[in-house]
């Protein structure tokens, strides 16, 4: 992947799409193809053969999906796995028709089963039933892995996938409703301390433990194995570590200075009891992350107490 070569970032306006932009245009490349979904809806399949028969991008990321939390996915769960796999099929079945160089599949920790040896290597994937709560988006996005497995088996196309822990960073979700754990604790701490609150509602019980990596280190992550990495299997990448729900509200408490108590409702659900990701593979391959869980959140809580956040 050369600095001239025409790059598509699909879904470069969410999260991971924005962060890998950032890092391909702080690495020099800057023929990079940028469509939002008002622009190119991609769950439209002749839009999307039109775009790359039109366009010809040499490389793809494919980071464009529809994402929630706990209770988006559990309410939500037809759209989640209709506009998941479509999005999938259209870029992933262009790409090979259009003779793109290289793909990289972005997929979810979520792909593992439920009740997964810790930690989860790749080899798990399909070894045990799925977590309920996200079953549709977490069949979806094990159906564009194996779309990207047959399509190199089949006709020689260099698709690669990775499997990201959970993500936190510029550009995330806080809308209570449909975001993930760590962005909706930061909103509650922030909203608490702004109405003097005496206490935090914490959903579940606090005892599941969870894996964050900063979105900017996942980018980086995607860049390295776009350049270094050719095989059929998936990669996880992650910390290697991970912190309990109560133990990572504690956390953030400590770094916003909140001062009031927290109380779990245990009628919310838990999830899946633990996740953490064995990332000896891409360790081999020589990456690593490089922010650690307190500095990030750090960095997070800076650009909401400067007001680069704004909360939906």
């Amino acid at each position: 992947m050369k600095p001239a070569d025409k790059i598509y970032v699909a879904g470069h306006g969410g999260m991971v799409g924005s962060a890998i932009m950032r890092n391909l245009r702080s690495a020099g490349y800057e023929n990079l193809l940028l469509r939002r979904s008002a622009e190119l809806d991609l769950r439209d399949q002749a839009a999307v053969a039109d775009f790359f028969k039109t366009e010809k991008p040499a490389y793809v990321f494919l980071a464009a999906a529809k994402v929630g939390g706990i209770l988006a996915n559990d309410t939500y769960r037809a759209e989640f796995l209709h506009d998941n796999l479509c999005i999938q099929d259209n870029v992933i079945h262009q790409a090979h028709a259009h003779g793109v160089e290289k793909l990289l599949f972005l997929g979810s920790s979520c792909i593992y089963p439920r009740e997964c040896p810790q930690p989860i290597r790749e080899e798990y994937l399909l070894t045990g039933p799925l977590e309920p709560t996200n079953e549709p988006y977490a069949i979806a996005k094990i159906a564009g892995l194996k779309m990207c497995q047959a399509y190199r088996s089949q006709y020689g196309s260099r698709f690669i996938s990775a499997m990201p822990t959970n993500l936190y960073g510029p550009n995330d979700n806080y809308d209570l409703k449909n975001s993930h754990v760590l962005p909706a604790l930061v909103r509650k701490f922030h909203m608490a301390i702004e109405k003097n609150s005496d206490e935090v509602e914490i959903w579940g019980s606090g005892s599941p433990k969870r894996e964050f990596l900063h979105v900017d280190d996942l980018a980086q992550a995607c860049v390295y194995l776009m350049l270094h990495y050719d095989e059929g299997g998936p990669v996880n990448v992650g910390t290697g570590t991970d912190i309990s729900i109560k133990d990572l509200a504690l956390l953030i408490k400590s770094i916003s200075g909140y001062t009031g108590e927290l109380v779990f409702d245990t009628t919310k659900p838990d999830g899946t009891p633990r996740k953490l990701l064995d990332v000896s593979r891409i360790h081999g391959l020589g990456w690593k992350h490089n922010t650690s869980l307190e500095n990030g959140i750090r960095m997070v809580w800076e650009d909401v107490a400067r007001g680069v956040v704004e909360f939906n």
